[in-house]
């Protein structure tokens, strides 16, 4: 686990600024009729113009600046010509380099207006985030954090993502340790002030079985159930957690 020092989360909170700022200029134009690429776009040039490096593009040969994944896709959705639809859902994850420094969040947004079942997958999937950055305080057991978003997940009726995790952040966007979304309380390294996680809960409406389609990187449900995904960028203080990819 890599401790960043007073100026490096300096940096970071403007490399989060930047992230949660695209994330707003997504959620303003994220209606029926766009595809998912124009999206993309967008992501691209609102970073670039704020000075920031698109932290996806060209990662392990993935070709955007998001991952744009839409209703039954959990992760990693590649944007393309897919048009959105009245009632659709889609999760868009965006990470972005400042200063040579990572922040990465993400959300999952509604199409037009969805269902109040789907409305609440959205609502618990943001909740469970919060549920679990309780615990995001020094002293305390890494998979505190896990535990509590479990809890929370099930305990409304929904599923966790055991093969995708949250990890720590920094100079790289995927630093140990890696977080999962479920798992036994007071276990795994002890937080410490100056560590720097994206925790990122990933819930289907289904079971928690997952695959990969043959792009190689988009992960959906097995069963084809809706997905959400919530994620920020924290900081351990001695004062508790610091969200640094919100505005």
């Amino acid at each position: 686990m890599y401790i960043k020092s007073d100026r490096e989360i300096e940096i970071m909170r403007s490399a989060g600024r930047i992230v949660a700022e695209a994330l707003e200029k997504m959620k303003e134009v994220i209606q029926p009729g766009i595809t998912t690429r124009e999206i993309d776009q967008l992501a691209e040039e609102y970073i670039r113009k704020s000075g920031g490096v698109p932290a996806f593009l060209g990662y392990n040969g993935y070709p955007a600046s998001i991952c744009a994944s839409v209703n039954e896709e959990v992760v990693h959705g590649i944007p393309g010509p897919r048009v959105l639809a009245h009632g659709d859902i889609i999760g868009i994850d965006v990470g972005a380099f400042y200063k040579g420094y990572c922040g990465d969040a993400a959300r999952t947004f509604e199409v037009g207006n969805c269902s109040e079942k789907t409305k609440r997958l959205l609502r618990v999937a943001e909740e469970s985030f919060f549920a679990g950055i309780e615990y995001a305080q020094e002293g305390n057991r890494l998979f505190d954090i896990s535990h509590a978003i479990q809890v929370h997940v099930e305990s409304n009726g929904y599923s966790v993502v055991r093969s995708l995790v949250g990890h720590g952040i920094g100079k790289n966007m995927h630093e140990d340790p890696q977080v999962p979304n479920y798992g036994l309380p007071k276990r795994g390294p002890r937080l410490t002030a100056g560590l720097t996680l994206a925790i990122e809960p990933m819930i289907n409406e289904g079971k928690f079985h997952v695959r990969t389609l043959s792009d190689g990187w988009t992960v959906v449900t097995s069963d084809g159930s809706l997905s959400a995904h919530y994620e920020n960028t924290i900081v351990i203080t001695a004062n508790g957690p610091e969200i640094l990819t919100k505005l």
